[in-house]
């Protein structure tokens, strides 16, 4: 069981999100490259980053600073939360209304509102649901 955003739990993550034909065939379709972080909210910096070209993730890391497309930040449990128990499509509006998934960088409304970027938005997190994940941090 890795800890959540360490390079092992994002190498993990990788191979589910790579292996899920409708992710990356949706991503490859809207042309998604970007690279996205993940972390807590008060930390300066998020723990790790996802590099995606073509849909498919092609590199994992700790974040260096890198420069970011979507830097997602969140308390620890409602990390927690989402990947234990889902994330649909209405928890994303009050998690964002009531400030508990913030965008440090990237707009939210952008990508919410460009099915072809929400729906693969939420299916990532459906895919963080089949990890077993330590939530040390």
């Amino acid at each position: 069981m890795a800890v959540i955003f360490s390079k092992e739990w994002l190498q993990e993550f990788a191979l589910l999100w790579n292996a899920d034909k409708e992710m990356v065939q949706g991503l490859k379709k809207a042309d998604f490259h970007s690279a996205i972080a993940y972390g807590y909210k008060g930390e300066r910096d998020p723990r790790g980053v996802i590099f995606v070209e073509d849909g498919k993730v092609i590199l994992v890391s700790e974040y260096q600073n890198q420069a970011l497309n979507w830097d997602l930040r969140a308390d620890i449990m409602d990390w927690k939360t989402w990947i234990t128990k889902g994330f649909g499509l209405a928890n994303l509006g009050i998690a964002v209304a009531q400030g508990k998934l913030e965008f440090k960088q990237g707009e939210y409304r952008k990508m919410i509102s460009n099915p072809s970027l929400a729906k693969p938005f939420l299916r990532h997190f459906e895919l963080m649901t089949k990890m077993k994940t330590d939530y040390k941090l």
